[in-house]
């Protein structure tokens, strides 16, 4: 069975590629555990000096997948919680892992893959990418990613990004803070070695100092992070099994508009 995350090492750059082009890179059970397990090794191993998480294919990260969204539909509030806790896991051991870490965006991200992009210290991506939180088109709320989005783009462009679920392009990506660079495809790789080779410059541990640095003067821990998890856990599970979430999940999924849309 090919792996859903491939991993690669070079003089003290630990990749990792989400590995599943034929549906964008979408989040499943298994992905998730793959990545976190990965993220857990990398930050753990002292050959690895940095991070670069980016995905196989044309899109960095579609967000969940379409048959892992029917199994939610289907499950109970607790199921979904305990689902919703294990991508909580993951986004928060990409959010303070000890290594810096880089967000090569080789192409679309949504839902979830917003929520990588966010987690990582520096984010590059093309310039045909496009971004996407359309969690309130479902009935959803984007709650796991949420405080991962919020520190990136601030709380008052992810007012508007949870409100409308309107798609975005890598400019604006890039003007609200959640990509540092914006390139053309042929150059995505150059950039990401120049960073790298930045990197490559500084003291490891003062490096590792430096991240927490910056979460301490922001009042970021990981234990009030983990506090966060569960309630925004218990939100999402509350809305997929709600009349609204069911409905929103139903409409996706049968390829129709949901109850609550209005034509203009």
């Amino acid at each position: 069975m090919t792996s859903s995350v491939q991993i690669a090492d070079h003089a003290g750059i630990r990749e990792l590629r989400l590995n599943r082009p034929d549906v964008h890179n979408a989040f499943d059970d298994r992905l998730i555990a793959d990545l976190t397990a990965a993220l857990v090794d990398a930050g753990n191993d002292p050959a690895v000096r940095a991070v670069v998480l980016t995905g196989v294919g044309a899109s960095f990260s579609a967000g969940a997948d379409l048959n892992w969204m029917r199994g939610m539909a289907k499950a109970s509030e607790a199921e979904n919680r305990e689902d919703s806790l294990r991508l909580a896991a993951l986004m928060r051991t990409l959010q303070f892992l000890p290594k810096p870490t880089i967000a090569r965006v080789n192409g679309a991200a949504y839902g979830g893959g917003v929520g990588l992009v966010a987690c990582c210290d520096i984010a590059i991506g093309v310039n045909t990418a496009k971004f996407g939180l359309t969690e309130v088109k479902l009935g959803l709320v984007p709650a796991v990613i949420s405080p991962y989005v919020i520190a990136a783009v601030g709380l008052r462009q992810a007012r508007r990004l949870f409100l409308t679920g309107e798609i975005f392009d890598a400019e604006t990506a890039a003007q609200i803070g959640l990509l540092h660079e914006v390139v053309a495809a042929d150059y995505l790789d150059d950039t990401v070695h120049t960073v790298l080779k930045q990197l490559a410059k500084a003291g490891p541990i003062a490096q590792h100092e430096a991240k927490q640095l910056a979460f301490n003067m922001h009042g970021l821990t990981e234990a009030a992070a983990e506090r966060i998890d569960r309630d925004n856990a218990a939100l999402i599970a509350r809305l997929r099994v709600s009349q609204e979430g069911q409905e929103g999940l139903a409409a996706f999924l049968d390829k129709r508009a949901a109850s609550w849309t209005h034509s203009s």
